[in-house]
């Protein structure tokens, strides 16, 4: 199990520092449907990763970012 969330917790890493990191040097724009759905899965596994490891902390900011992503999905989505 712990090898599973460790995975997930460093996918997670991933997906939010490729999202940052393709927006900063504006490969993607942060009004596209990969940029917001790499934060929100991302955010997603970087929470299940620190509550696992009882890092409320960690937690606490992955929620926020991921009641962040999830609004501004749906508005792209119904933009569209």
């Amino acid at each position: 199990m712990k090898l599973l969330i460790d995975i997930i917790g460093w996918s997670g890493s991933v997906m939010v520092i490729a999202a940052y990191g393709f927006n900063s040097y504006q490969k993607i724009k942060s009004d596209l449907l990969i940029f917001l759905f790499l934060n929100l899965v991302g955010g997603i596994f970087l929470i299940i990763y620190s509550v696992y490891y009882t890092a409320y902390a960690n937690t606490f900011i992955n929620v926020v970012w991921v009641l962040i992503a999830i609004p501004a999905l749906i508005k792209l989505i119904g933009k569209k």
